[in-house]
C-alpha cells in the first residue's frame, strides 16, 4: 500500500487527458479510490460541463472541472461586425438575461464615445435590465430546486418568468434573444400602458414567490442539502475574483450598481442581501431576496419615467427618423452611411463593467477608429466562478455537486470564447 500514491492510469476521455486518477488507500473501508465522469450532459452539467471527480466512497477528494466548448467564438466575431451588429452576440452570452448583455455592450461603446444616453433610455434599460435580472435568478433557483426534488417550488418559479417574458417581449418584441440595445440609446420606446401591466405581472411574481418561500426556504430536507454546503469565506471568495450573488453570498456587501453606479442607479432606494456563511443556502437566499429589490427598482423607475427621447440625436451614432430618410437628402445620406459603415468611435481601449445576474459583466474594447471592434474582451461572471467550483466541492458528497453547479448559475455561452 502507497497512500497517496498516483497509479498511472490514464482516464481521458475523447483524447482529453486528466491529473485526476485513482489512488491506493490506506483505511480499512475502500482500497483505492474511484474515478468518475460527471457530463457533460444536459441539463445537470448544462450540456458542456465535464466534471472528473476523484472519491472516496461518496466523499470527493479530488476534481478535474472541464467547461468545455459551444463554439460560438464571441470575442472573434465581434471583430468581423460593426458595433451595433455584435448585439446579438451579446444576446447569446447568457440568454437567461439578455437585456442585461445588451446595454453593458453600449455603455461601453458609449464610454469610448465619450458620450451619455437621455435620461429616458437610461431609466428604460433599468427596467429591462431588473426584470430580466429576475427571470434569471427564477431559472436559477426553479431548475436547482427541482433537481433537489421540489418541482412544485420549479413549476411556481417558472410561471412567474413567465409574466415577466410577456413584459420582455411586449416592449423588446422577443422573449429571449431581444437585441433590444442600441449605441446611443434603445431600439423602441415603452408600449402605453407597460406600467399597468407591470404592475399586474410584479404582483403574480410575488404571490408566486410567497408560495416558493412557504414550500421551500424553511423546508428541512432543503436546509439539509443546502446549508454547511459548498462554504466559501469572504477571503476566499475575494480571492476568487468571485462577484454577484457568489460573492454577496459570502458576506461581502458589493454591487456595481451602488459601487459604481451607472444608468442613474444612484437615484433608486434598494438594499444590497448578503450571506453570513457563504454556502449553498445563503446564495440561494441571497438571489430570493434580490428578487425583491430588483421589483422595487423597477416600480421606481417607472413612477419617475421622464419624458424626453429613447436614443442620443446624432447621426454619426443613432439612426435618423425614417420621415427625415424618405423626405431629405442628408436623412438619406445619414442613415446609409451609418447602416454601411457604423459608428466609429475614436482610436483608443476601454473596459467598462456593470452588475450581471451572476456578478461582474465587463467588456473591454479596443478600437482602431473604424466602424469594427479591433478587440474585444469579454469578462463573464460564470466562466470566473467556474474556477472557484473545485475549491467548492472537495471534501463534499457527491449528491453536493449539482446543487453546488446550480447555485454557481454556470451559464455556457458566458463560458465559452
Amino acid at each position: 500500500m502507497n497512500d497517496g500514491k498516483l497509479l498511472e492510469v490514464d482516464v481521458g476521455v475523447g483524447g482529453i487527458s486528466t491529473s485526476v486518477r485513482p489512488r491506493e488507500l490506506g483505511d480499512d473501508l475502500h482500497s483505492e479510490t474511484m474515478v468518475v465522469n460527471l457530463g457533460p450532459a444536459h441539463p445537470a452539467t448544462h450540456g458542456t460541463i465535464r466534471i472528473v471527480a476523484e472519491l472516496s466512497g461518496e466523499k470527493i477528494v479530488d476534481a478535474d472541472i472541464d467547461v468545455g466548448y459551444l463554439h460560438r467564438g464571441f470575442e472573434k466575431m465581434c471583430e468581423t461586425v460593426d458595433y451595433n451588429q455584435v448585439m446579438p452576440y451579446t444576446d447569446r452570452l447568457n440568454y437567461v438575461s439578455p437585456a442585461i448583455n445588451n446595454f453593458g455592450w453600449c455603455l461601453t461603446i458609449e464610454k469610448l464615445l465619450e458620450i451619455e444616453v437621455p435620461k429616458r433610455a437610461q431609466y428604460i434599460r433599468v427596467i429591462l435590465s431588473e426584470i430580466s435580472r429576475v427571470a434569471d435568478h427564477l431559472t436559477c433557483l426553479g431548475a436547482s430546486a427541482m433537481e433537489l426534488g421540489a418541482f412544485t417550488v420549479m413549476l411556481y418559479m417558472m410561471e412567474a418568468r413567465e409574466d415577466l417574458w410577456d413584459l420582455i417581449e411586449e416592449v423588446t418584441g422577443a422573449r429571449l434573444t431581444v437585441s433590444y440595445g442600441r449605441v446611443g440609446g434603445v431600439k423602441d420606446d415603452i408600449t402605453p400602458g407597460f406600467a399597468d401591466r407591470a404592475k399586474a405581472a410584479f404582483k403574480k411574481v410575488r404571490d408566486h414567490l410567497s408560495n416558493c418561500d412557504r414550500l421551500l426556504t424553511r423546508n428541512r430536507i432543503f436546509i439539509d442539502r443546502m446549508c454547511d454546503v459548498a462554504v466559501i469565506s469572504a477571503e476566499e471568495a475575494i480571492n476568487s475574483s468571485l462577484t454577484g450573488p457568489m460573492l454577496r453570498g459570502s458576506g461581502v456587501k458589493h454591487d456595481l450598481r451602488k459601487s459604481f453606479p451607472y444608468s442613474s442607479y444612484e437615484e433608486f432606494e434598494f438594499d444590497v442581501p448578503v450571506g453570513t456563511k457563504g454556502d449553498n443556502y445563503d446564495r440561494f437566499l441571497v438571489r430570493f431576496a434580490e428578487m425583491e429589490e430588483s421589483l422595487k427598482i423597477c416600480e421606481q423607475a417607472l413612477a419617475k419615467l421622464p419624458e424626453g427621447p429613447i436614443a442620443v440625436s446624432d447621426p454619426h451614432v443613432t439612426l435618423v427618423p425614417k420621415d427625415e430618410v424618405y423626405n431629405s437628402i442628408d436623412g438619406m445620406i445619414n442613415h446609409f452611411e451609418l447602416v454601411m459603415y457604423g459608428v466609429k468611435p475614436p482610436k483608443g481601449s476601454v473596459y467598462n463593467a456593470i452588475e450581471g445576474a451572476n456578478g461582474e459583466l465587463g467588456f473591454y474594447v479596443v478600437s482602431d477608429g473604424t466602424g469594427k471592434p479591433y478587440r474585444a474582451h469579454v469578462r463573464s461572471p460564470s466562466f470566473i466562478h467556474m474556477g472557484a467550483m473545485r475549491k467548492m466541492i472537495l471534501g463534499a458528497n457527491i449528491s453536493d455537486i449539482v446543487p453546488t453547479f446550480g447555485m454557481i448559475n454556470m451559464i455556457g455561452g458566458e463560458c465559452d470564447r
